[in-house]
């Protein structure tokens, strides 16, 4: 499963919005990757994804596999859209 975001936050994927992303997906089972640039790391890292660099409007890619995939995607749109990180494309 897969869905892609264009981040809108003035500071890209910085610190906090990354944090909060990264809590929301790690309860889940479900490995979850984001794909920015031909590059991918795990949404499960905030390490992974910081070092990514990525800008205001960047647009990523999420995808996830595993039992609990679908409502692991349900919760990051929600937390994307609800915490004013991004929107879906």
């Amino acid at each position: 499963m897969k869905k892609t975001f264009k981040i809108t936050t003035p500071e890209g994927l910085h610190a906090r919005p990354t944090a909060l992303l990264v809590s929301a997906v790690t309860p889940f089972e479900a490995e979850v990757e984001l794909t920015y640039k031909d590059k991918s790391v795990n949404l499960k890292s905030i390490m992974g994804v910081m070092s990514q660099g990525i800008l205001p409007g960047s647009v990523v890619t999420i995808s996830a596999q595993g039992a609990d995939a679908d409502k692991l995607m349900k919760t990051v749109t929600e937390v994307i859209i609800s915490k004013g990180i991004g929107e879906e494309c």
